[in-house]
C-alpha cells in the first residue's frame, strides 16, 4: 500500500514538474523569438544603426517599419552614414552610398572623353528611275502605224532595234522630192552655172527636211542610191533601256508631237531619300550613303548623295534627298522600299558621354558622376550633338569626370529622396521615426494614349480632391515601364501618382478599373 502512495506521489510530481518546464520553456521562446529582432538590431546597430525604411523607387516616402509599395516591392533599409549627403552651393547634392550597396545596385561607371561624334543618319526611301535616263518617242508627221516590232510595256530593247513602221504620204513625198533632187544634181554636173546650184540646194533641203524628222543616215543613203521612196519607215530606239510606256497600237493614226513610246535606261536608278528636318543640317551632295533594299536582306548597295531638294513636306517634316545607284543587273527595281544610312564624321572632338549614362525626364538631362569612393553627384547637363551610341555634353560635365552608365536610375531617386528627406528636416516635419506624411493621391480616369518609347501616359482624369484639381487631360511619368503593359487607349483606369519634382507627376500604380 505504501508503495502504491509513492508511485502516485511520483506520478503528480513529474506531471506538475512537466507543465512548469513546459510553461518556462515555452515563455523563455516566445521572449527569445520577440527579442530576436532587438537582439540583431542591437548586433546591426554596434555596427550601423538602422533609421528607416525608404521606398524603393526614391519617392518622398519612408517608412520606421518593413512595408511594401503599391507595386509590392520591399522598402529598403537605411542605415546611419547612408543618408549623409550635402549641397555644393550650385544646387547639385551630393550622395554617399555603401560600397556594398553600390555592389548589390550593380553601378558601373566610365570616364567623359573628348572624342569626334561619328553617327549614322537613318531615313526610308524607294528607288526611282533615273529622270535623265529617259527618252520618248514621238513622231514629228503625220501618219499611221503600220506594224508594231515592240508591242509590250516592260520589253528591254536596245539602241537601234526597230520599234514600229509607219506610212505617211508627207513622208513618202517628202522622200520622192529627195530622189529626184539627188539625181538632178547628178545629171546636171557637166551642166555647171545657176541650173546646178538651184538643183544643189533643192536638194539639200530635201535632205534636212528627212533629217528633222528623224529619219536615219542609213535609211537616207539608201534612198539616194535606188532613187525610190518606201512606202513604210522604220522607226527604231534611240536609246537602250526598258519600255515603261507604250501607247502605239498597231493601225492606229498619230499626229506629230504624240507620245508612243517611253524607254528608261535602268542601268543607273535613283534612291528618294526622306531625311528627317533635324538631320539635314549633316547631309550634304557628294557624300556616301549605304542603302539596304527588303528583296535582299544583308546586301548594302552603294549610293552617292547627287541633290538635296530645297524644299521641305510640312506633313512629314522631312526633305527629299536623291541619292544616286549604279544598277548594271537590274535587280533594282522602281517603286521598292530601301533603307538609307549616310555616315557622317565629327566636325571635332567633344567633350562627350555614353547615351545610357543620361537621365531624360523631358524638363531636364541629368548625368550621375561619381565623386570617388561611394560618393556621387547628379547634375544637370545641356547636350549637344548625338552620335551613335556617344553624346556631345556642353555643360555639366568636363573631360575625365567618371560617370555612372549603369543603375544612374537607381541613384537618381536616392538623391531626389535625400534632397526631400532634407526638405522635411529644414521645414520641421516630423523624423523619420514617424508616420510620414502622405505624399500620394489617387486618380480615377480613362487612359487616352501610352508612350513606351518615353515612358509616359495621358490620362483623362476627373478630379482630384487631395489636390483640388479640377476634372483635365494630362501627360504623367510612369515610375516603370511595366505598369502600361497591357494597357491599351480608352481603358477606365485608377491609379496612384506623386509629386516627384515640382511639375513632374510620377504614376505608382495603374490598373483597369473593375
Amino acid at each position: 500500500m505504501k508503495s502504491g502512495y509513492t508511485l502516485i506521489f511520483i506520478a503528480v510530481a513529474l506531471t506538475v514538474g512537466g507543465f512548469a518546464g513546459g510553461y518556462q520553456f515555452s515563455r523563455q521562446h516566445a521572449d527569445g523569438v520577440a527579442a530576436a529582432p532587438t537582439a540583431t538590431e542591437a548586433t546591426a546597430g554596434s555596427k550601423k544603426k538602422l533609421l528607416y525604411y525608404r521606398n524603393p523607387m526614391g519617392l518622398p516616402d519612408t517608412s520606421p517599419v518593413p512595408k511594401k509599395d503599391p507595386m509590392g516591392m520591399d522598402y529598403i533599409p537605411v542605415y546611419e552614414g547612408e543618408e549623409a549627403g550635402g549641397d555644393d552651393g550650385a544646387g547639385n547634392t551630393s550622395l554617399k552610398i555603401s560600397a556594398e550597396k553600390v555592389q548589390k545596385m550593380g553601378v558601373k561607371a566610365e570616364p567623359a572623353k573628348l572624342q569626334a561624334l561619328d553617327r549614322t543618319v537613318r531615313a526610308s526611301g524607294r528607288v526611282e528611275i533615273d529622270e535623265s535616263r529617259t527618252t520618248t518617242v514621238t513622231a514629228k508627221f503625220e501618219g499611221y502605224i503600220e506594224r508594231l516590232h515592240v508591242n509590250t510595256t516592260g520589253q528591254p530593247v536596245g539602241r537601234g532595234q526597230p520599234l514600229f513602221e509607219v506610212y505617211s504620204p508627207e513622208l513618202v513625198s517628202a522622200q520622192r522630192e529627195y530622189a529626184i533632187a539627188a539625181q538632178g544634181v547628178g545629171q546636171l554636173s557637166a551642166a555647171g552655172g545657176e541650173a546646178q546650184g538651184a538643183m544643189q540646194q533643192l536638194a539639200e533641203s530635201s535632205l534636212q527636211r528627212l533629217k528633222n524628222w528623224d529619219i536615219s543616215d542609213e535609211q537616207i543613203k539608201a534612198l539616194a542610191r535606188s532613187g525610190n521612196a518606201k512606202r513604210t519607215l522604220t522607226f527604231r530606239a534611240p536609246a537602250a533601256g526598258i519600255v515603261t510606256e507604250k501607247k502605239a497600237i498597231q493601225g492606229m493614226r498619230f499626229m506629230p508631237g504624240d507620245v508612243l513610246y517611253q524607254i528608261a535606261d535602268t542601268s543607273s536608278v535613283w534612291v528618294q531619300a526622306d531625311v528627317f528636318e533635324q538631320d539635314i543640317a549633316a547631309v550634304g551632295v557628294g557624300q556616301k550613303a549605304n542603302i539596304r533594299i527588303s528583296a535582299y536582306p544583308g546586301e548594302v548597295f552603294a549610293g552617292r548623295i547627287a541633290y538635296v531638294y530645297p524644299t521641305l513636306k510640312a506633313e512629314t517634316r522631312t526633305v527629299p534627298v536623291r541619292i544616286e545607284l549604279a544598277n548594271p543587273k537590274g535587280r533594282l527595281k522602281p517603286a521598292m522600299f530601301a533603307e538609307v544610312e549616310i555616315p557622317v564624321a565629327g566636325a571635332g572632338s567633344v567633350v562627350s558621354v555614353p547615351n545610357s549614362a543620361v537621365i531624360d525626364t523631358g524638363k531636364r538631362q541629368v548625368v550621375i558622376v561619381q565623386l570617388g569612393e561611394g560618393r556621387f553627384e547628379p547634375r544637370v547637363v545641356r547636350l549637344g550633338a548625338r552620335g551613335g551610341e556617344f553624346v556631345q555634353v556642353l555643360e555639366g560635365v568636363k573631360d575625365g569626370d567618371m560617370v555612372v552608365t549603369a543603375a544612374n536610375f537607381l541613384i537618381d531617386a536616392e538623391s531626389n529622396l535625400k534632397a526631400a528627406l532634407g526638405g522635411m528636416q529644414k521645414t520641421d516635419l516630423p523624423s523619420a521615426a514617424a508616420k510620414p506624411a502622405v505624399v500620394g493621391h489617387k486618380g480615377v480616369g480613362v487612359l487616352n494614349a501610352f508612350d513606351a518609347a518615353s515612358g509616359t501616359v495621358t490620362i483623362s482624369h476627373e478630379p482630384v480632391a487631395s489636390l483640388k484639381w479640377p476634372a483635365m487631360k494630362m501627360d504623367f511619368v510612369l515610375a516603370n515601364g511595366s505598369l502600361g503593359a497591357g494597357l491599351k487607349p480608352g481603358a477606365a483606369v485608377d491609379f496612384e501618382f506623386v509629386e516627384r519634382s515640382p511639375g513632374e507627376w510620377v504614376v505608382t500604380s495603374l490598373v483597369v478599373r473593375k
